[in-house]
């Protein structure tokens, strides 16, 4: 495992341990890995998940930072959602 996905995985269980999302989220982090959050934790994995959001390192440091609104790197192409869209929104009001 890479050091920037470490920093990533440790980034993302700040922020939402303890969340309740309701749903299956993997972040894609481009040319690192996938760490995915559901009902079994938060983890490293590339499963299948209800919304994935992808983005590069830098783009998932800024928005575990506060430093970058998820609607901001949505509107600017830094992050891409696929799947469903609702529960992107709903951790875009996790993240603001």
């Amino acid at each position: 495992m890479s050091e920037l996905l470490e920093k990533a995985l440790k980034a993302v269980t700040e922020k939402l341990d303890g969340e309740d999302i309701g749903a299956s989220v993997k972040f894609s982090i481009t040319d690192e890995g996938s760490i995915m959050v559901d009902k079994n934790g938060i983890r490293i994995d590339d499963g299948d998940a209800d919304c994935t959001l992808i983005a590069d390192f830098d783009t998932v440091s800024e928005l575990m930072g506060g430093e970058l609104s998820p609607t901001g790197a949505f509107m600017s192409g830094r992050l891409k959602v696929e799947g469903s869209m609702s529960v992107a929104m709903q951790l875009s009001n996790i993240f603001s």
